[in-house]
């Protein structure tokens, strides 16, 4: 019996989305020229290569991880490929290809510095901006906050940041198009679990808002915070007292906080109930800033990414595609890695694919 609900999950890029399913990861990016560049990425997951790493809690922590290096490899690789990088060397002036190996150790020394500085901004904003603030208010008020009401205080402040911040930047230019393609590859995947023909007009019916989004499992992080920092606390009632020490504490905690996050998230993807739907809520609300209506071509993109990595055989009911023609996928030439050529397919060519499906 088939699924409700798939395992492939995706990833905006930059002109551009990355889709994984268990089989393989296939990147779709819109290239200069307006064509459709498929490219997948190899290499077995690293939970698959250690079985350690499948336990409960740690499989979260892994996947995180996973996730980010993968997410930030791929995103790299969409900025190269749509010619985002090249339009950004020529309105700031930096040395293009020719020149780039003279000026790579510069380079690397800058990205190490913007590396460690955006750290530090991030513990200064989310943990000891929160922590001196709740310090202030109590001062002020004169009132002795319990370790919940604390707690609480603190992740509500880190969430009022955190919303801020992701409000802010959905003005600029480069996001909000991030933001379109998010909401692309979110319509996709509805569509693909609803059993439908992939088609434009089939996936630009569906809703933009997931309950298993990355974004959903930050707000979980936010939340579940409010629990582990309330059980330090109550039993280690001093460590609060030091500012610096309850940041190391808290640096100690995203590890567990991640893995729990990541359980309840499965969770929520597994099943439709009450309680999944309250817990996944906040996560809903949120992607009304980080996911927006995309244009046709990138729907398009989101359709060529999802074909690309769909496995051999579908973990939902996809009977629809079985009257697809033989070959319909012909046009899409495919590469494997960073190293190997560029596979191109043109737009015209995947929506006319979509047009004979759909019939």
């Amino acid at each position: 019996m088939a699924n409700k609900y798939t395992s492939i999950g995706g990833q905006a890029l930059i002109e551009g989305i990355m889709m994984k399913s268990p089989e393989k990861t296939a990147l779709a990016v819109r290239l200069p020229d307006k064509s459709i560049d498929i490219t997948y990425l190899n290499g077995k997951s690293i939970r698959e290569r250690f079985k350690i790493l499948r336990i409960p809690i740690i499989r979260g922590v892994a996947g995180f991880i996973e996730s980010m290096v993968q997410g930030y490899k791929a995103m790299m690789m969409s900025a190269d490929k749509s010619g985002f990088t090249e339009l950004e060397e020529e309105e700031s002036g930096k040395p293009k290809s020719g020149e780039e190996n003279k000026s790579s150790p510069l380079m690397s020394i800058i990205m190490v510095i913007a590396t460690v500085l955006g750290v530090a901004l991030a513990v200064i904003l989310f943990m000891l901006l929160p922590r001196l603030a709740v310090s202030g208010l109590s001062l002020i008020t004169g009132a002795e906050f319990t370790p919940v009401v604390r707690s609480s205080i603190e992740q509500l402040l880190k969430l009022a940041i955190f919303v801020a911040y992701v409000w802010a930047v959905s003005f600029m230019k480069d996001i909000k198009r991030v933001f379109m393609y998010h909401g692309a590859e979110h319509k996709t995947i509805f569509c693909y679990e609803k059993g439908l023909p992939l088609t434009v007009e089939n996936v630009r019916a569906q809703r933009r808002f997931h309950p298993r989004c990355g974004t959903s499992f930050m707000i979980l992080m936010i939340l579940i915070s409010i629990i582990f920092s309330t059980i330090v606390q109550m039993i280690f009632p001093g460590v609060y007292d030091a500012a610096w020490l309850w940041v190391a504490v808290k640096i100690l905690l995203i590890p567990i906080v991640c893995g729990a996050g990541f359980e309840v998230l499965k969770l929520c993807g597994r099943y439709d109930n009450t309680a999944t739907r309250i817990i996944s809520a906040p996560g809903l609300w949120l992607q009304r800033i980080t996911t927006r209506e995309p244009d046709n071509g990138m729907i398009e993109v989101a359709i060529a990414a999802l074909k690309a990595c769909e496995p051999k055989v579908p973990d939902v009911d996809r009977s629809v595609d079985i009257a697809a023609p033989a070959g319909a996928e012909a046009g899409i030439a495919e590469s494997s890695g960073e190293e190997t050529p560029e596979a191109a397919v043109s737009a015209e060519a995947e929506a006319q694919t979509d047009e004979e499906k759909s019939e």
